[in-house]
């Protein structure tokens, strides 16, 4: 285990370094771009090179049909493929009907899900050369709800789209909902095998990597959490015991997966709560998870607890990316609230995470990267069809971009 990095006490929250404001780094426009910006320069992740540090991180869009994407995931997926980031993570997608979050989620337990996701991965190979991921996960409590713009709330078993969900105890997420039903050993067997299976469709799809979500509340996280976990036997109670299921799916998926594409895990740091999962546990997984064959860490916090209270703010998670990255020595991926490219390039300037991760600000400007390219005086792949589009004052922002007409 490498040594571990101390921080002075006024550096602290919540047992990750504080951060300040980021530091700018400021470049001109210019028609010449040779740039020496850290955001645009390759990764290796594992076995896995991306073109640049820029990850659009995986987004729920609650519209599939009985798990199979359809004609929305073509569009959402397809604009996000020429985004121009170095990689794209397909949302949460579930490894069986029961683990869905609502009835709309994406799966990836069946040949239907199997087949209609092919569909939309061979178009945005088609058209661009951006790594695809896929996040596999289980939402234990938290499944059998209603999507957001419905309200988001728990549909009762017996209502259209409401099923018994399972987690680690019988506790539910919050007051008042009906509880989970605790995950027996044929249960936890039940799970395991389905990520294993979930995994090896994924293989065969050729995507380029896989997430296992151990975050947001969702499963993994619940049996992390001693909020969630009140287990008795040897998978709750100690730490060692509450990280030995999400560290037994990790190894199922590794096993099956091929050696020459990595495998990685989206973590809670934190729960936001007293007496819940902290950055001490996660620490301990992720250095767990390494000696496994971890090839990175995605770093976010919350969702486990209706209790949680966010110190939310610009870059408000990144301090935990950067102890996770100092302390373990894996990529480590940053996300929550970085919205401009000047703080993105801060983050991989400083050392605080090895890539950053875009959700909703990517949704808001699909053409994120290629904004911050301009800005951070650095070249961006673009389909050629959009070659033309390429601003009067940025010759060189479009790689490799020609055109001449009659």
């Amino acid at each position: 285990m490498p040594a571990q990095q101390t921080w002075p006490a006024s550096a602290m929250f919540d047992g990750a370094p504080r951060r300040s404001q980021p530091r700018a780094h400021p470049v001109q426009a210019t028609t010449c771009r040779h740039s020496m910006s850290h955001l645009f320069q390759p990764l290796q992740i594992g076995p896995l090179t991306l073109a640049n540090r820029i990850t659009v991180a995986p987004m729920c869009q609650y519209s599939a049909s009985e798990g199979t994407p359809g004609d929305w995931h073509m569009i959402h997926l397809g604009q996000l493929a020429i985004s121009g980031a170095g990689m794209l993570i397909i949302e949460a997608t579930a490894v069986e009907a029961e683990g869905r979050i609502t009835a709309a989620d994406l799966g990836l337990y069946s040949d239907a899900n199997e087949a209609g996701l092919a569909r939309v991965l061979d178009a945005a190979r088609a058209h661009s050369p951006i790594k695809l991921a896929i996040q596999l996960g289980h939402a234990g409590r938290k499944a059998s709800s209603r999507a957001p713009w419905e309200g988001g709330k728990q549909v009762p078993v017996g209502e259209p789209g409401g099923w018994p969900s399972w987690s680690a105890s019988p506790v539910p997420h919050a007051p008042g909902e009906q509880p989970p039903l605790a995950l027996d050993a044929a249960g936890l067997r039940r799970v395991r095998d389905a990520f294993a299976a979930a995994a090896r469709r994924a293989a065969r799809l050729g995507l380029d990597g896989i997430e296992l979500h151990g975050a947001h509340g969702y499963l993994l996280h619940q049996f992390l959490s001693p909020l969630a976990n009140q287990r008795t036997d040897e998978y709750g109670g100690s730490l060692e015991n509450r990280m030995r299921f999400p560290i037994e799916v990790f190894d199922a998926v590794r096993a099956v997966f091929p050696a020459d594409r990595p495998v990685w895990m989206r973590i809670s740091a934190t729960d936001w709560v007293p007496g819940g999962w902290d950055i001490e546990g996660t620490l301990a997984l992720s250095h767990a998870l390494k000696a496994r064959g971890c090839a990175a860490i995605h770093v976010t916090t919350g969702g486990v607890s209706p209790l949680q209270a966010i110190q939310l703010g610009p870059l408000y998670q990144v301090p935990y990316a950067q102890r996770v990255k100092a302390e373990v020595g894996l990529p480590t991926i940053a996300v929550g609230l970085i919205t401009e490219p000047e703080q993105a390039e801060a983050i991989i300037a400083g050392g605080e995470a090895d890539a950053v991760s875009l959700a909703r600000a990517m949704l808001y400007d699909p053409r994120w990267p290629w904004h911050a390219a301009a800005k951070l005086g650095a070249q961006v792949r673009v389909p050629p069809q959009y070659w033309r589009s390429q601003p009067r004052e940025f010759k060189d922002l479009f790689e490799g971009a020609t055109f001449g007409a009659r």
